[in-house]
């Protein structure tokens, strides 16, 4: 029995220094008085909460509702562990301020323009620099680069009829840029499908009206203008904003089933055009030496003209100069023939030393 009374009183002692599970314990209030009757069990009242006030013991308090009151204390209100009301709200426009700076301010390169849309219509377009627009989403920016070179190859799986009606095989290049970003971004829905589109259409029609030969080879120049300046009135009726750069044709081939024909063929007129080059060559050197003796001659009748006697004389010896300059000469005289001494062979032959 004196153990069951030592228990009860070791549970009495328990509750009377901590706070129970059903209330305060005495002498806990304020100026120590008990707790009312009939409160404190699980079968009555609940107890009233405990104020704390300046005038309140000086006994630490072990509650778990001073222990919260502690935590907030230093963490500035709220429970232990989780952020307070303000560091929430400075976290909260610390966020906006980031919003702001990232939607509002723009950096727009000397080779971009900024296209803005507010509420998803076009607005206007900036120009390089640092730009405002309002906040995303009432206003959403878009960079476009103006200066880039876009090209596209193209080589048709289908061969191409030419004005002769043969067929060609050609392969080609078109190279663009962005002239106007408002039309480029609104009105095409893929850009690179369009431009690959108009320039096989606009490739065909010209292709149709030369014939095999000047498309192979002698107005190559001639077929990229002709494409390049169809392809660029097609694009403007688009509204693409795209400009054509330049056309450039890789191949442009007979198909591989006569190719080798086509190049012999090619050979052949390559030969020809050399000899025709060769006798109009040879003829311009024989008319420009006629007129040039005819400007000769016409020279040789004005002095005759004014004195026809000499004139006639010394035509006479320079004929005689040129015919007899090569020939051994001998000059005939009556009575006898005396032979002629040949001057020039002498000067020609080296001369004997006289013996000593």
């Amino acid at each position: 029995m004196s153990i069951f009374l030592g228990w009860g009183e070791r549970a009495r002692g328990l509750f009377a220094d901590n706070k129970g599970p059903w209330g305060s314990a005495p002498g806990d209030g304020d100026g120590g008085e008990p707790p009312p009757e009939g409160g404190g069990g699980p079968w009555g009242e609940p107890p009233r909460r405990r104020r704390h006030t300046s005038g309140s013991s000086n006994m630490p308090s072990t509650s778990l509702e001073d222990f919260f009151r502690r935590g907030t204390a230093r963490f500035g209100g709220g429970l232990p562990g989780r952020p307070s009301g303000s560091i929430i709200f400075w976290i909260l426009v610390a966020l906006v301020g980031v919003w702001l700076v990232f939607t509002t301010m723009h950096s727009i390169g000397p080779a971009e323009r900024g296209v803005v849309t507010q509420l998803g219509r076009y607005n206007r377009t900036l120009g390089p620099g640092v730009n405002l627009t309002l906040p995303w989403p009432i206003e959403r920016l878009t960079k476009v680069n103006v200066s880039e070179a876009r090209s596209v190859d193209l080589g048709t799986d289908d061969l191409m009829l030419t004005g002769d009606q043969n067929l060609i095989d050609i392969a080609y290049s078109v190279s663009w840029y962005i002239r106007d970003p408002q039309l480029y971004l609104f009105e095409l829905r893929d850009p690179q499908g369009t431009v690959s589109q108009v320039a096989e259409s606009a490739m065909r029609s010209v292709i149709a009206q030369v014939s095999l030969n000047d498309a192979m080879g002698p107005k190559r120049g001639d077929i990229v203008a002709a494409v390049q300046n169809e392809m660029q009135q097609i694009l403007d009726e688009y509204r693409t904003g795209i400009v054509i750069n330049n056309v450039a044709i890789r191949k442009a081939d007979p198909p591989d089933a006569v190719n080798e024909a086509f190049k012999k063929v090619t050979a052949a007129q390559q030969q020809a055009q050399s000899y025709i080059n060769g006798a109009n060559t040879y003829a311009t050197q024989v008319v420009q030496r006629a007129q040039g003796d005819a400007t000769a001659f016409d020279k040789v009748y004005a002095q005759y003209k004014l004195a026809p006697e000499v004139t006639r004389r010394r035509m006479y010896y320079e004929t005689m100069e040129r015919v007899l300059a090569n020939v051994d000469k001998t000059v005939i005289e009556a009575p006898g023939v005396t032979p002629y001494l040949p001057l020039p062979q002498i000067q020609k032959s080296p001369r004997q030393e006289p013996s000593q």
